[in-house]
């Protein structure tokens, strides 16, 4: 149960139901809407990591779903896991990614933004031998966008647990 009560839809101005609405009124952003211009600006990031990036939205869903992961957030997992299959994760890759480096599904270059991810959220940056190695796979672009997905999703996994944020069913919230 969350810890503090969701905001009130009868209190919402026309752009915060617009925002509740194009999101489908999923508890993490009727919970953001007490503050209506955060959840503007966390829209709009969020938006342009999830659509307007050229990183590889496999790659994306991957270090998405690893940061809820490592941040133990269910929520997050949840959601991401689902949209990840939307755009190409495949279900032995989700499953995999609790032990990913055991794992024999992801590619050099998925490997590589794994171990970034890890070392982003365990020791606050990647290791120079990590870093060079997805550097190596990725466009400075690409790179920049990885590092800006990790972290809005360390954001959002603390903001979910701090908040208890309840799961709700994914076919709800996520298409």
């Amino acid at each position: 149960m969350a810890r503090i009560e969701y905001s009130d839809p009868a209190r919402h101005n026309e752009r915060t139901r617009e925002l509740l609405g194009k999101n489908r009124n999923a508890n993490i952003f009727r919970m953001m809407a007490h503050s209506p211009s955060y959840l503007e600006q966390y829209c709009r990031l969020g938006g342009a990591i999830r659509h307007k990036g050229e990183l590889d939205p496999i790659v994306r869903e991957l270090a998405i779903t690893r940061t809820g992961i490592l941040c133990q957030a269910p929520y997050e997992i949840v959601a991401h896991k689902r949209i990840g299959r939307n755009v190409g994760v495949s279900d032995e890759q989700n499953e995999a990614l609790e032990n990913w480096q055991a794992a024999t599904c992801f590619d050099e270059t998925e490997r590589a933004a794994l171990a970034f991810t890890d070392e982003i959220v365990k020791l606050h940056k990647p290791t120079d031998a990590t870093f060079n190695a997805i550097r190596a796979r990725l466009t400075p672009a690409a790179l920049v966008e990885l590092q800006l997905s990790v972290g809005f999703y360390i954001m959002t996994s603390k903001f979910l647990e701090t908040f208890a944020i309840d799961l709700q069913p994914v076919s709800e919230v996520v298409s």
